[in-house]
This record gives C-alpha cells, sequence and structure tokens, in this order.
C-alpha cells in the first residue's frame, strides 16, 4: 500500500524531469505525434512546465493522442489535428518537433530509412517555412545525419533557413553514453555525462570518452565496447523488439529533454549548453557543413558553437572514420531538395 506522503507526490505535478524557470507563452508543434516516438514524446512534453501549449499532429492519430494527453494535470492545453489541417497545427509555434516517419526494423540501417522518411521531412519542412519560418525545428526523423541537411535546403529554396534555428537531434547518443559508462564504471549516469559529436549513425558517432572525469579510466576491449554501445546501440533495442519496434521510448525522453534545453534558451535562461547537430563551421572546410558538437542555446536558438577540443588518438581515429560518411550523408540529404 503507499503511503500518504507517496500517494501525495504521484497526485501533483511533476516538473522533476525537466528544468524550468519562469515560463512564457510558447507553443510547441510535434509533428509525427501518433507514432511510436511521437506519443510518449508528447505526453514528456505535457509534463514540461516550459509547454504552456501542446499542438499534436499526424496523418493518423492524433486527436485521440491529444484527449488522451490533455488529461495529464499540468497547466498546458493540448489540441490534435488531423492529416488535413497542418497549418492550424504549425500557426504560433515557438518550438517545432519532428519524429515522423516510418521506424527501423531488423536489418535496416538508417539509410534504409531514407526514401520513405525523406520525402516526409521535406514536405513538412515546406509548410513550415509557409506558416511558422521563425519557429526552432527539432529533427528526429532518421537518417538524421541527411534530413536535417534536407530540412535546411527547403528552408532555403523558400527564402526563411536561419541556421541559428535548426537542430538535429542527437540527445539519444548522449544519454546512451552516459547511462553506459555509468554501468561500467558503477557510477550515476548524471556524474557521467559525456561529450558525443559527429553525426547521428553508427561511425558517425564519435563519443569523447577522454573528455567526461570517469570515462578516461576506460581502455582497451573495454574501450572498444563501449564506442561500439554507443554507435550502435538502437540495434540493441531492434533486436530485442524482434522487430516490433525501435527505440522509441528512451528516443522520446531524450528528444524531451532536447526540448525543454531549447526551450530554457529560448526562455533567457544562460550556459543552456548541450550537443546538437546543426549548421557548423568546424569542418567545413572538409565538406562537412552540418556537425554536432557541444552547442549553447539562447533565446534566438543557436548562440555559440564550440570547439571539440583535444582528443586522444583512439578519438582521431574516430573522427577521421565519421567525416567522410558524415559528408555522404549530408551530400545525400541535399541531393534530395536540389
Amino acid at each position: 500500500m503507499l503511503s500518504r506522503a507517496a500517494l501525495r507526490t504521484w497526485a501533483a505535478p511533476s516538473s522533476r524531469l525537466f528544468s524550468s524557470s519562469s515560463p512564457r507563452l510558447t507553443k510547441v508543434a510535434v509533428l509525427g505525434a501518433g507514432g511510436g516516438i511521437g506519443q510518449p514524446l508528447s505526453l514528456l512534453l505535457k509534463s514540461d512546465p516550459l509547454v504552456t501549449s501542446l499542438s499534436l499532429y499526424d496523418i493518423r492519430g492524433a486527436p485521440g493522442v491529444a484527449a488522451d494527453v490533455s488529461h495529464v494535470d499540468t497547466a498546458s492545453e493540448v489540441i490534435g489535428y488531423s492529416a488535413d489541417h497542418l497549418d492550424q497545427a504549425l500557426e504560433g509555434a515557438k518550438v517545432i518537433v519532428i519524429p515522423a516517419g516510418v521506424p527501423r526494423k531488423p536489418g535496416m540501417t538508417r539509410d534504409d530509412l531514407f526514401n520513405t522518411n525523406a520525402s516526409i521531412v521535406r514536405d513538412l519542412a515546406a509548410a513550415v517555412a509557409r506558416v511558422a519560418p521563425t519557429a526552432c525545428i527539432l529533427v528526429i526523423s532518421n537518417p538524421v545525419n541527411s534530413t536535417v541537411p534536407i530540412v535546411a535546403a527547403t528552408l532555403e529554396k523558400a527564402g526563411v533557413f536561419d541556421p541559428a534555428r535548426l537542430f538535429g537531434v542527437t540527445t539519444l547518443d548522449v544519454v546512451r553514453a552516459a547511462r553506459f559508462l555509468a554501468g561500467l564504471s558503477s557510477a550515476n549516469p548524471a556524474d557521467t555525462a559525456v561529450t558525443v559529436i559527429g553525426g547521428h549513425s553508427g561511425a558517425t558517432i564519435v563519443p569523447l570518452l577522454s573528455q567526461a572525469s570517469h570515462g578516461k579510466s576506460v581502455q582497451g576491449e573495454a574501450y572498444e565496447k563501449l564506442v561500439h554501445r554507443i554507435q550502435f546501440g538502437g540495434d540493441e533495442v531492434v533486436q530485442a523488439k524482434e522487430g516490433a519496434g525501435s527505440a522509441t521510448l528512451s528516443m522520446a525522453y531524450a528528444g524531451a529533454k532536447f526540448a525543454n534545453l531549447v526551450l530554457r534558451g529560448l526562455n533567457g535562461e544562460k550556459g543552456v549548453m548541450t550537443p546538437t547537430f546543426v549548421k557548423s563551421p568546424l569542418f567545413a572546410d572538409q565538406g562537412v557543413d552540418f556537425f554536432s558538437s557541444n552547442v549553447e542555446l539562447g533565446v534566438n536558438g543557436v548562440e555559440k558553437i564550440h570547439p571539440i577540443g583535444e582528443l586522444s588518438a583512439e578519438e582521431e581515429k574516430l573522427l577521421a572514420a565519421c567525416l567522410p560518411e558524415l559528408k555522404k550523408n549530408i551530400e545525400k540529404g541535399k541531393a534530395f531538395v536540389a
């Protein structure tokens, strides 16, 4: 039986998953709210005190998801929109999160998702350009290494591309790195934060363990296994679900966590920093003009892109493997819109 104290804790609206400051009026739209990521993501965003209005859109199921999460006892209002009401869903949105698309299945790489998801993301980006061109856009739809350039090129064609307001959500790599390192070092994940740079698939994911206090001591075979697990953690989930899904719940958590960071920056909080895949000068001279690294967030979106810092010899090798693969992914996205 639950104690009275426990019952009071459960009954009270909780913001412990999120950091908050004095909220402004902030409408957040989720495009793909009926899917495996979209549903738990919508629930988590309903719990975020910085979200005052939640707009849920999908080609099917969004009104039902909205009706369901609208019963959660937090202050934000929720409205669901069906397939032919995309413009209404986007009107007035300050932050737009895009998890729309098909999930990975066993044996599929993120590139296998490209043909279907590229079209979905392009069409949604065109609507954003038309209705909410100044919103911050958070792209979850895979393959992120290609879909973010697709969104950028679509906005550019419409004459409304602002590099400071477009983000590829790579937070799941950061979350996994912290969790896996914590398990290896018997530490609390709150104390094992790892900066993850590069992209958001396989060999393009480069965890900077040498820059983490608990990561410095991981060497040899243990290091190789940890890096591989961070890079290919999604495969672990796809296989465990036996074809019934991919990493939807952890991705929803990571997406909500990143959205909260963006909202905190937009709200004027200082010192909000996290890795994210953005238009970046760091390796542009090598033809890699989108790259994930530590980014400081603020009232305009991206305030500052931080350098990657000193790398170990192992990380230099990982980066050398990342860059050509990432360049191909980026070019594939651009070519789709050209």
